[in-house]
């Protein structure tokens, strides 16, 4: 019970002493601002006012506080050891208002705005509520003890004049937060009223200091960093420009084989979003920048940035694959002046992927192979290494012709080094020159293995043909076309009539004589009985198509819905039959339309089986050019002789007269083609058990109607039989 009484006594005791402290903070407070009341500056004083409100709230203990106290019966004697220890630390680091003295090494500009205010405003969320009977509490200890010991208070209440704690804001502040203006002047207001007096002067000098520091930091702060090289590019770019390179390095930085669908997909909605000039330098920039500055020879990212291309040009247009390899072939020339073998090499690598799926042909590469011979430097050879290794065989299945012509002019460049002094020798004795050599000799006597598509490549190239990227392909383009700085329209196009002329008034002129031409063409097409508007634009571009291969890439870019696809072969037969003398320019055209889809070959097929069954009332000229035709499909096995399978040989009531005439016709046709082409002709319907009708049938036919009539095709019908005999199918 004594125990008790004692612990009680102690903690009213320390109840009565917390009281006299908070009744001497009042005391102070209060003469403090009628001090500040009695100044000249109206504003300051205000401000001083709303501090000393603050200090008045921050006497109130929290119930932590208070527990605190309960449990320590000794926290007085603690808290003034503390704050002793803290005026020792004070004035050894010279620390005042917060702030650091002595020489200004610049770290009191970092502190700017951020006040002991604002840090307890950080930590403190909510404000504590009061409780009703504490305070009744301390008001009857004031009452009843007033004087016993006002001197600890007094010492207590100076000891706690240099750092004030201050109370967290209320609820309007904490909702709108002070500018960095507003901090440093409320601080400053703060230091004058709480500072002693001898130092006012040096304050007030680095205040200004501050401002200005601050202010300075906010200008550079509104602006953005731009690093050097790109100061000139930005300049000139609107905001928008500037998101939209940013965005777009972003998607290319994520690019792989995985998503090359989804962020070529993505790329195509930003593309549309803005003018088509614009987003075309962009993206090509940014590409080429990824592409060239990327890894050291990667085919695999040099593949994936060139599928991307294709997928691109599929979704919104031709025009921007062939800006991008405009732009290709100029950072290619600035970066062979810098010698940069790195670059050189991923852009190389990038434009040999570009050939194999499908964005630009096989002439591109051939007149850049070409153009490199001519130099032949360590460089060239290199760069001609590295087009051989990546597509070497696939141009040499394009084009023979060319591969033989590039073939030559390296070796008349050699040559030409070989008979120059001991500088030129060295260069052909060099183990890359040898080895290119070696590969060229390789891809010419076809001994060097095709590349194996892997996974990936071959998913590639199923979603591009989805897309169908044969549709851009540009044909015809060479590497002078893309350095040429005049081009001007849709210069990729062939024979296009703005960038061949800068005369107006011819331009004009050609444009009257298409249209007459054109007009012509749609009277011909109806004189025809090309009753549909697909008929009649299939007749226009075959009659007006410059060669086969004009005509086939016209044809393509007709893109006919549906089955209208299936006219093509018939509107060309029929143009064939309608010529007054027999034209091969339809059969050429016919077989590289069969080679490029197979539908066109069965479409063909069932075509010529609609002419058989009319031969009776078809003019014998018509009859004639269809035997010619049928003969050149087969000699170019296009087709086979197995589509005479629906003739009755074998029945003489159905082999009428013009029937008869129309197949002497084709078989004379036949045995005019040389006898290793006849050997394989009839070599093709040996090996076939279900033909075994068709070959006793012909046989038969060619004996009686063809041999009888013509001696001279008696060699070639018993090589013929010979080749029916072959049942193995060894070819010639």
């Amino acid at each position: 019970m004594k125990r008790k009484a004692g612990d009680l006594k102690s903690k009213k005791g320390n109840k009565i002493k917390n009281s006299r402290m908070q009744l001497v903070k009042e005391n102070d407070i209060v003469q403090r601002v009628s001090e500040l009341k009695s100044e000249e500056d109206h504003d300051a004083n205000e401000s001083k006012i709303a501090k000393a409100k603050k200090d008045l709230k921050r006497t109130s203990k929290t119930k932590f506080e208070e527990y605190l106290e309960m449990e320590m019966p000794n926290s007085d004697m603690v808290a003034q050891e503390d704050l002793e220890l803290e005026k020792k630390l004070a004035k050894k680091l010279k620390v005042k208002g917060g702030k650091l003295r002595g020489d200004d090494d610049g770290l009191n500009i970092l502190f700017e705005g951020f006040s002991d205010e604002e840090a307890v405003n950080h930590s403190l969320s909510k404000k504590r509520k009061k409780k009703k009977s504490v305070q009744q509490a301390i008001k009857d200890d004031i009452g009843d003890d007033s004087t016993i010991e006002a001197s600890e208070g007094e010492e207590y209440s100076e000891t706690t004049v240099v750092e004030i704690p201050v109370k967290a804001p209320s609820q309007k502040r904490r909702k709108k937060r002070k500018s960095l203006l507003q901090g440093q002047e409320s601080d400053m207001v703060g230091e004058t009223a709480l500072s002693v007096t001898p130092h006012s002067e040096c304050h007030n000098a680095e205040v200004a200091s501050g401002e200005i520091s601050t202010k300075a930091l906010g200008m550079e702060s509104s602006g953005k960093y731009v690093a050097p090289h790109l100061r000139s590019q930005t300049k000139n770019e609107s905001e928008e420009q500037t998101r939209m390179r940013r965005r777009v390095r972003g998607l290319l930085n994520r690019l792989s084989e995985s998503n090359v669908e989804s962020i070529t997909g993505e790329m195509a909605t930003i593309f549309r979003s803005v003018s088509r000039s614009v987003s075309s330098q962009i993206i090509s920039e940014e590409v080429l920048a990824s592409c060239y500055n990327g890894p050291r020879g990667n085919e695999q990212h040099a593949a994936v940035f060139a599928a991307f291309i294709a997928g691109m040009a599929s979704l919104v247009g031709v025009d921007f694959s062939a800006k991008l390899m405009a732009l290709l072939a100029k950072i290619f020339e600035e970066e062979y002046l810098k010698e940069d073998n790195l670059s050189l090499r991923n852009l190389t690598l990038l434009l040999s992927y570009l050939c194999i799926f499908g964005v630009c042909s096989c002439d591109l590469i051939y007149d850049f192979l070409i153009m490199l011979s001519k130099r032949l430097t360590e460089i060239d050879v290199s760069t001609i290494l590295t087009v051989l290794q990546c597509c070497g065989m696939k141009i040499r299945g394009d084009d023979p012709v060319a591969m033989k012509n590039f073939i030559l002019c390296v070796q008349n460049r050699v040559n030409e080094l070989k008979a120059l002094s001991g500088g030129g020798e060295a260069k052909i004795n060099g183990k890359r020159m040898e080895f290119m050599l070696e590969t060229i000799c390789d891809i010419k006597n076809n001994k060097k293995k095709p590349k194996e598509d892997t996974v990936q490549h071959t998913w590639i190239k199923k979603w591009l043909q989805k897309l169908r990227v044969e549709d851009i392909l540009i044909r015809g383009l060479k590497w002078s076309k893309l350095l040429d700085p005049d081009k001007k329209g849709q210069w990729w196009l062939p024979g296009d009539i703005a960038s061949a002329t800068d005369n107006v008034e011819e331009v004009a002129n050609s444009i009257d004589k298409e249209a007459l031409e054109a007009q012509k063409m749609l009277e011909l097409a109806a004189a025809q009985r090309m009753n549909t508007d697909a008929r009649r634009a299939i007749f226009c571009v075959i009659m007006s198509g410059e060669d086969y291969i004009d005509a086939f890439e016209k044809l393509l870019r007709l893109d006919l819905p549906g089955k209208q696809d299936r006219d093509i072969m018939r509107v060309l037969v029929e143009c064939c039959l309608q010529e007054k003398v027999f034209n091969k320019y339809y059969t050429v055209l016919a077989a590289k339309l069969c080679e490029h889809e197979k539908n066109h070959k069965f479409t063909l097929q069932y075509c010529l089986w609609d002419h058989f069954k009319e031969l009776d009332s078809m003019p014998l000229l018509r009859s004639m050019h269809l035997a010619k035709f049928m003969a050149e499909m087969v000699a170019s096995f296009t087709l086979s002789l197995a589509v005479l399978k629906t003739v009755e040989w074998s029945d003489p009531q159905m082999l009428s007269p013009k029937k008869i005439m129309h197949f002497r016709m084709l078989f004379e046709a036949i045995f005019e083609y040389p006898d290793k082409i006849i050997w394989n002709m009839f070599t093709r319907i040996a090996v076939t058990p279900e033909l075994e009708t068709l070959r006793q049938g012909m046989e038969f036919f060619i004996k009686e109607y063809v041999v009888k009539t013509n001696k001279k095709v008696n060699d070639k019908f018993k090589l013929a039989k010979k080749a029916l005999n072959n049942t193995e199918g060894v070819l010639m």
